[in-house]
């Protein structure tokens, strides 16, 4: 033990020995030669090879396992999840029978520390104390009594049954037939009150407070508890005289600004679940981690716009009017304040800087109850008292603003549109109480094509009054139709470019490597940024029907690369590499951060070629 509290002895940390490639198996051999084109058009032949004892290159179709002893690796995010694959070690040196080893990995993440599933190496003395502890409290528990009736004296129970009650006591292999009225038309007392009474009560008291006791006693006997939750690993040693190595796999999501992942141990040795000592930490594991979206492009894109010098704008507001009326009371109803929302949208026009107010055109409508006649009369006599009263009010606002040299007159123009049959057939579609019958009837009633007939048609049904009250008013609306033009535009188009909104959030999403979503925005256009997210969503034959068709730069020979490795393609995969490296040095580096590469440059030692 003091040997381990002094250091001497640490357990390992090592990165897992790199067999595992996603998608692309790294160990894949090809014993044949290659021969491929460079980028002069020159044939290159490429082989598998090492450099013998002279430093010459000589062709080999073995690749020897190679000791990592690195502490950092480059990992590939792929399809938005990575795999962080280590190894951790224990030396015979720190193990015992008595002991238990408890190792935790924590994962330093973007600030964050994860402790992740520990993993415990137990000693066999220590699992049987663990076993005895168990077995002790097992004892335990069955001393304590589950069924309620052994606390019945059930001897002197029958027997007084025997005695005083015959018949009810020839039921006792059949209690389910004795009532409780039985019971208590014979004794004066119930059932229940005469297994109350005897019923032993000393005996259920001291079940009940040994049952009371069972945390209190399985902290006594189990001192150390055998985890079975969130637990990577539970191993028995038997024997000490070897050393223990564990294959470590955590799987993680990538998330935005994710560059680096940091993995350290943490761990103790334990005796009856007290700690001995703290184990020395052996060091830290550094993932950095690649993604695709990296290769994402940040490029603009613009769409044509067409600008028009004049623009209309519309609205609506609820004026009520008396029966038959058309003047404009403000203090009926909601008129004031819808009128009030009115000119607040006139003044809000009149005081911007980008347009001017031509013309307003106001178009009254009235509800189909009386003649459509004089129902079409009375809108437009009720469209011109609304043109009268907004147009005074603009007029006085001009003035009042001293803006009367700023802009031209503003002309109001009335419309009578009539009954309003268009808006009747919404709100009717729209309204819940009506009954379906009758719902099913008025859209019949609706092919009729006289309005007063229509009309009539209406009068015989249960919710004619609830449409008279409450559809009908709303009928009586005004529209307002704002014709402008922009302020200093003489020609009625203008033809401009304005970035494209869309394209833009779809590279953010890609560069946030939200591939799903960057997809989505990014399908329409079908360019290199839609090839990186169909490859980063692992959709290879679309993102090659997409670079197939592009020019054939650095960038895009790269990912063809990246294509032709995952179909299992390699001199198409090589010929594209090295197309990309001999036009940009930085692929050279880059090769070593993607599986798909790194097994190439591996397995054909392509970067050999490049010193």
């Amino acid at each position: 033990m003091e040997s381990v509290r002094s250091g001497a002895f640490v357990p390992g940390l090592a990165l897992a020995e790199d067999t595992h490639t996603p998608d692309v198996p790294v160990e894949r051999l090809v014993s044949d030669t290659m021969m491929i084109k460079d980028a002069d058009g020159r044939d290159l032949i490429i082989m598998k090879a090492v450099r013998d004892e002279n430093g010459d290159m000589v062709a080999s179709d073995v690749i020897l396992p190679s000791v990592v002893v690195a502490t950092f690796r480059n990992v590939a995010e792929r399809l938005g999840v990575v795999d962080l694959r280590f190894d951790i070690n224990v030396p015979a040196d720190i193990t015992d029978s008595r002991w238990q080893v408890r190792l935790s990995p924590v994962m330093h993440i973007m600030g964050d520390e994860v402790t992740l599933d520990p993993i415990f190496i137990t000693g066999s003395h220590y699992r049987a104390a663990q076993l005895r502890g168990y077995e002790r409290y097992a004892r335990f528990l069955d001393g304590i009594i589950t069924d309620t009736t052994l606390f019945i004296r059930k001897n002197e129970l029958e027997l007084f049954l025997k005695r005083n009650l015959p018949e009810l006591y020839a039921f006792r292999e059949d209690s389910s037939r004795v009532s409780d009225e039985m019971w208590t038309s014979a004794f004066g007392v119930s059932g229940a009150e005469a297994v109350e009474y005897y019923t032993d009560h000393l005996r259920k008291r001291m079940n009940a407070r040994r049952a009371g006791k069972k945390d209190k006693m399985f902290r006594r006997y189990v001192k150390a508890p055998i985890r079975t939750d969130a637990l990577r690993l539970d191993t028995v040693l038997v024997s000490a005289s070897g050393d223990i190595s564990y294959s470590y796999v955590q799987t993680i999501h990538t998330r935005p600004g994710l560059r680096k992942v940091e993995i350290e141990l943490v761990g103790g040795i334990y005796e009856e679940d007290k700690e001995m000592c703290r184990l020395p930490s052996p060091g830290m594991l550094t993932f950095y981690i690649s993604s695709l979206s990296s290769f994402a492009e940040d490029r603009e894109r613009f769409l044509d716009k067409v600008i028009s010098r004049r623009v209309e704008a519309n609205t609506s507001c609820y004026i009520e009017f008396g029966p038959g009326k058309a003047d404009i009371n403000e203090n009926l109803g909601m008129n004031a304040y819808e009128m009030g929302r009115i000119k607040k949208n006139i003044r809000d026009i009149l005081e911007d800087d980008k347009f001017d107010l031509d013309s307003v055109v106001i178009t009254a409508f009235a509800s189909p109850d009386g003649p459509a006649s004089a129902n079409g009369k009375l809108a437009l006599r009720r469209a011109g008292a609304a043109s009268e009263a907004f147009s005074n009010y603009t007029s006085f606002l001009i003035d009042s603003l001293c803006m009367a040299g700023d802009i031209p007159k503003v002309s109001f123009v009335s419309h009578g549109g009539g009954e309003n049959w268009t808006m009747f057939e919404r709100l009717v579609d729209a309204d819940t109480l009506i009954p379906p019958s009758d719902l099913e009837i008025i859209r019949q009633r609706m092919e009729i094509k006289d309005p007063d007939r229509r009309e009539a048609s209406l009068r015989p049904l249960s919710s004619y009054p609830y449409l008279r009250k409450n559809i009908y008013p709303r009928l009586r609306m005004v529209r307002f139709d704002f014709l402008l033009h922009r302020k200093g535009q003489v020609k009625d188009t203008i033809h401009t470019t304005i970035p494209d909104t869309v394209y833009r959030q779809g590279v953010q999403a890609l560069k946030d490597r939200n591939y799903e979503q960057a997809l989505e925005y990014l399908l329409p256009y079908r360019d290199y940024n839609t090839a990186v997210a169909f490859l980063s969503l692992g959709r290879d034959h679309n993102a090659m029907d997409i670079l197939n068709k592009l020019e054939p730069t650095p960038q895009v020979n790269y990912m063809m690369a990246l294509i032709y490795s995952r179909f299992g393609d390699d001199r198409n995969a090589v010929q594209h590499y090295l197309n990309a490296c001999s036009e940009d040095r930085s692929f050279v580096f880059r090769g070593s951060l993607d599986p798909e590469i790194a097994c190439l440059i591996k397995n054909y030692n392509l970067n050999l070629y490049d010193q």
